[in-house]
């Protein structure tokens, strides 16, 4: 369309020299002064940078964007994409000479000014790609010369003026898409006799299509796309026989496609009847548009077999039948696909939502190697992928989700190596996981989940250095989480592996996924604790970890997770007490804690998270009060049940006073310690009591011994008295020192003519 948007603008400017040399000195003047409150009107850097020239040191003629007749008269102000903004003057229709006035693609806003009008040798308009926002001005028609007249991509509202059909008899192209424009399409546009391009699309109009419109007969270009069109199509639409691109799609049109379509426009290139409510079958005298490009026939209710012989389109690019009610079976309906192979150019392929069964062919591995999409989803298709689809090597999307398909992913499918997506979701696809799958380094898309895939999650997946999406959820796979999949460095919409058989501790290479949204490993036999790593996923928005076998404490390190909204831990064996870190958390909106064996207090801090919606913490052995504020003042967003311990609280909670349950937990308490003070009295009292029998007993035993000791010492010896003792050693004199040892000193002592040692 650009291009075709530049061939009318050179049709429309004719040769202009820009000379220094000026007519009339008032002329010149004017337009001088025109031109300066056109800059006077610009605001920002717009008129002191790109517009420097623009001053009163030069002639007109060799300002920035203009140019001059021989006579020199300024016939072309153009400044495309000169970032210009601000209002645009009507000092403008000033310049009566003008035949090119192309500001597109800048930023100016405001109302078009009607002073346009008055330039009745203006032959281009170009204000597209801006943002006016007043009405189309109905005095447009007074530029008769026009050829062009593009205003697309502002936000112009009301009505198509009648005026424009009436007296632009000279239009080639009429350029009006996406604004706000409402309304019906005024018949009068088919009085433009001339006009070869007319775009509508994207805007608000209604109504049926005025059958005006086939008398339009040179029209090569009817862009009707992106409205609120009804009806049916006029017949007279289809003796358009110049028409190479014809789009009505994403209106509400309806009625059947002419049976003998293929004869009416020989030489189509885009033809889209996409998104309405045509119905019918797909008459086969299509595949007669030799000249056919693209085909769009998608999201409407048409039915039957898809035409046999399309494949003579031997130039189509892009086929989309989606969104009907087309059928094929093993017997039926797929010989297109076959016919399909003589397409050497095609490059998408949409079959999707439609009613097809039975089994692929195989034919389809036999496209052309420039597909691009090939898009099989929401069917009723059995029988397994073809062996040898690993052959469209030139692919970017395979969605095949869905249906029936079943068996194993061919192992040829690594040969694709330019897939962007990868759908093989709710499918019966089983058996493992070919590792050729990590040859697929583009990918960014993986959603393999609902099957009944099985096995390990192979390594090699850790290859898929591109993949933001990896969803392999509700199979049959066991083994561990590979690490390798843990440090894919673009991983970060989500990862889901959730309802496996997966088993074995979380790598601590979790923490790699540091740009990762969502984490979902639901539903596994996940075991040991909660790595402190996980703490680094900054970004997370969703970790759900619940239907595991996790024990262990919460980690400290989850206050980390200022983004998380959504945590879930139930069903796990964790254990401890909540931490008030989780409190850190400000963006918490769910809190799943139910069924582990959580014990201690109900943390009060967690009442300050405003944001907290949802708390569960039910089947634990928590104890003590219930905080009243925030997300515990409201019953039905509070799951407590099976603490028993718990008191307090919200009225309707309906918990025990924390009074009462204290006194009671309190005389609890005291029986329980007067009994142990009572045990341990007795132990002491009776070990006291034995000791004493014992001493009693010891000493009674040693009094008899120094007893019959004694009287041995009575018997064998005779008593020698003290003073007998000094006066037989001379006063224990060192004379009779004998010696002495470490139990005192040794005398001779005589007594009565004996002597005796004395210690």
């Amino acid at each position: 369309m650009a291009m075709h948007v530049m061939s009318l603008l050179h049709a429309a400017t004719f040769v202009m020299i820009a000379v220094a040399s000026w007519g009339a000195h008032g002329t010149a003047s004017d337009e001088a002064n025109s031109l300066l409150a056109f800059k006077a009107e610009l605001v920002g850097s717009s008129s002191s940078g790109v517009l420097a020239s623009w001053n009163g040191t030069t002639g007109v003629c060799r300002w920035e964007g203009l140019a001059c007749s021989g006579g020199g008269q300024v016939v072309s102000l153009s400044l495309p994409s000169y970032g210009l903004a601000g209002a645009l003057s009507p000092a403008i229709g000033n310049l009566t000479f003008l035949r090119t006035l192309n500001l597109s693609s800048n930023w100016f806003q405001g109302e078009i000014p009607e002073s346009i009008g008055r330039l009745a040798r203006l032959q281009a308009l170009d204000l597209s790609y801006n943002a006016f926002s007043s009405t189309l001005p109905a005095n447009l028609s007074s530029c008769v010369s026009l050829l062009l007249l593009s205003l697309s991509s502002n936000q112009i509202h009301g009505r198509i003026p009648v005026e424009l059909g009436n007296k632009l008899t000279h239009l080639r192209g009429l350029l009006l898409a996406n604004n706000s424009l409402t309304g019906g399409i005024p018949g009068s546009l088919g009085n433009l006799s001339s006009l070869d391009y007319l775009d509508l699309t994207d805007n608000q109009l209604e109504g049926p299509v005025p059958h005006e419109l086939g008398s339009i007969g040179g029209l090569q270009t009817l862009f009707l796309f992106g409205n609120s069109l009804s009806g049916v199509l006029p017949q007279s639409l289809y003796n358009l026989s110049s028409l190479k691109n014809f789009g009505v799609e994403f209106n509400m049109l309806s009625g059947t496609i002419p049976s003998d379509i293929g004869d009416r426009f020989p030489g189509i290139e885009t033809l889209s009847f996409s998104h309405n409510r045509f119905s019918g079958a797909i008459p086969p005298s299509v595949s007669n548009l030799s000249a056919l490009i693209k085909l769009g026939l998608a999201g409407n209710g048409f039915i039957g077999h898809v035409p046999p012989a399309l494949g003579k389109l031997q130039g189509l690019t892009v086929l989309d039948l989606g969104d009907n009610r087309l059928q094929a079976n093993d017997s039926q309906g797929w010989e297109f696909i076959t016919s399909l192979t003589n397409c050497s150019q095609l490059q998408n392929l949409i079959l999707g939502n439609n009613s097809f069964s039975g089994k692929v062919p195989g034919s389809i591995a036999n496209l052309s190697t420039t597909l691009e999409t090939l898009y099989l989803g929401d069917n009723r298709i059995s029988g397994a992928i073809p062996s040898d689809i690993g052959n469209l090597v030139g692919l970017k999307l395979l969605e095949m989700a869905n249906n029936s398909i079943f068996g194993a992913i061919p192992e040829s499918i690594g040969r694709l190596e330019n897939l962007v997506e990868l759908g093989l979701y709710n499918t019966s696809l089983s058996g493992l996981i070919p590792p050729s799958l990590g040859n697929l380094t583009q990918l960014n898309r993986l959603y393999a989940y609902y099957g009944n895939l099985e096995g390990p999650i192979p390594r090699s997946l850790g290859n898929l250095k591109n993949v933001f999406v990896f969803d392999l959820s509700t199979n049959r796979l066991n083994g561990s989480i590979p690490k390798e999949v843990l440090k894919l460095p673009q991983l970060s919409f989500y990862l889901d592996l959730s309802y496996n058989a997966l088993s074995g501790p979380l790598p601590v290479e979790v923490g790699s996924l540091a740009n990762l949204n969502q984490l979902i490993l639901s539903g596994n036999q996940l075991s040991s604790s909660i790595p402190d790593s996980i703490g680094n996923c900054i970004s997370l928005e969703r970790l759900l970890l619940d239907q595991n076998s996790f024990e262990g404490i919460i980690p400290q390190s989850l206050k980390n997770l200022k983004g998380l909204a959504l945590l879930n831990l139930t069903m796990n064996k964790l254990s401890g007490s909540i931490p008030d870190a989780l409190a850190s958390i400000g963006n918490l909106q769910q809190l799943y804690l139910a069924h582990n064996n959580f014990s201690g207090l109900i943390p009060a801090v967690l009442q300050n998270l405003t944001l907290l919606s949802k708390l569960d913490l039910s089947f634990n052995d928590l104890q003590g009060e219930v905080p009243k504020g925030g997300v515990f003042a409201n019953a039905t967003s509070l799951s407590i049940h099976v603490n028993d311990e718990l008191c307090g609280g919200a009225p309707q909670l309906h918990l025990a006073p924390c009074s009462m349950a204290a006194v009671d937990n309190k005389r609890q308490v005291s029986r329980s310690l007067m009994a142990t003070l009572i045990s341990i009295g007795a132990l002491v009292f009776l070990g006291i009591l034995v000791a004493l029998i014992h001493l009693i007993h010891k000493r009674f035993r040693q009094r008899k011994a120094n007893q019959l000791v004694s009287t041995l010492i009575d018997e064998q010896y005779e008593r020698v008295s003290y003073q007998a003792l000094s006066n037989g050693t001379g006063g224990f004199s060192e004379a009779n020192l004998l010696g002495l040892g470490s139990y005192g000193a040794v005398y001779k002592c005589t007594l009565h003519d004996q002597v005796l040692p004395q210690l």
